[in-house]
């Protein structure tokens, strides 16, 4: 190897070896997520994000009127994976897909297992898979499937 070629190269590890605080507002959504449920956060217009916010996108108001929200939703974009890296959630073809959930007026961006890329369809319904065991993270919803 030559000088040149040994100058340019390094070892590069992309990691995040920080926690971050939840607050309020998340806490909320993550505790609901241990209990098999999903809270979405009103906005002063009515309107509910999910994921919840702690403040406004729009207005910067400071949010925290919690709402329960259903474990079913609505595809409204998708992208299909076809060979699964393994940090993602399903070791099997899946979708990533924007879910608005009922109730919400936001999608949330998670995997669905439909099986095969010939039953992902933009306005699909679809049903929330709860994993086993739940620890209040994301992945407490292991995945959705389609509702038939």
């Amino acid at each position: 190897m030559s000088q040149i070629e040994k100058a340019l190269t390094a070892p590069h590890v992309i990691e995040y070896t920080y926690k971050r605080s939840l607050g309020p507002v998340l806490s909320q959504f993550f505790t609901a997520l241990r209990e098999r449920r999903v809270v979405g956060v009103r906005r002063k217009d009515g309107t509910v994000l999910c994921p919840p916010k702690e403040y406004d996108p729009d207005t910067g108001e400071s949010l925290g009127d919690m709402v329960p929200l259903k474990d079913t939703g609505v595809v409204t974009s998708w992208a299909w994976v076809a060979k699964p890296r393994p940090q993602q959630p399903l070791q099997k073809p899946f979708a990533y897909a924007l879910i608005r959930l009922d109730g919400a007026d936001t999608p949330l961006l998670h995997a669905v297992d439909a099986g095969s890329e010939s039953r992902m369809k933009t306005s699909m319904r679809v049903r929330a898979r709860w994993a086993d065991t739940t620890t209040g993270a994301i992945r407490d919803i292991a995945c959705f499937e389609p509702v038939d």
